[in-house]
């Protein structure tokens, strides 16, 4: 039984319920195994874009925006969590300026910012970036899993997850798996 060499847990910020959920497992994880959590926030929520959107309309010109806005969404981040982590301190923030969100979380796994995601599944079907999150989590090439959506001891684990779940030690037995999406989306990645 192995863990794959994960050091960082990745957790895709969302100020609800469900995003509470996820934080909840990842914080979990994070404590359990002694793993950095970091926490990623993005200027435009994955949540908000449409499945039928491309990607040249995705689009946040980080250079408008000005720093101020930048320090307040921070600081708004590490607020929302601080009293939630308690007294651990392994843990990193980071506001994503791409809304490439596909993009930028493949590019922060090339960083080694994580090797396990937590997403909160806040419905079935609701857009992640310009595609079902069911989807996203189908094709992505790391582990991911999906947190909710009706209740917070419910799991969805991509392939990659599946095959780490035992070392995992996840607080509830029962898993279930992302499905394959009947359709996939016709437009690019983004």
């Amino acid at each position: 039984m192995t863990f794959l060499n994960i050091e960082k847990i990745g957790l895709v910020a969302d100020y609800s319920m469900k995003g509470d959920w996820a934080f909840e497992l990842a914080f979990y994880l994070a404590r359990t195994h002694s793993l950095q959590l970091n926490i990623f926030n993005f200027l435009e929520s994955p949540f908000s874009v449409s499945q039928t959107m491309k990607p040249s309309e995705i689009r946040i010109d980080s250079q408008l925006l000005e720093s101020r806005e930048l320090i307040q969404k921070d600081r708004h981040l590490r607020e929302y969590y601080d009293d939630l982590l308690a007294d651990y301190l392994d843990v990193g923030f980071k506001i994503c300026l791409s809304a490439r969100h596909n993009l930028e979380l493949r590019r922060c796994l090339r960083e080694k910012d994580y090797q396990l995601l937590i997403i909160p599944y806040k419905d079935r079907g609701i857009s992640f970036g310009n595609m079902s999150i069911e989807e996203f989590a189908y094709r992505f090439i790391a582990p991911v899993i999906l947190v909710g959506p009706d209740q917070p001891n419910q799991y969805f684990l991509n392939n990659p997850a599946r095959l780490i779940a035992d070392s995992l030690r996840l607080p509830f037995p029962h898993l279930n798996t992302v499905e394959k999406p009947i359709h996939f989306q016709k437009l690019p990645v983004v």
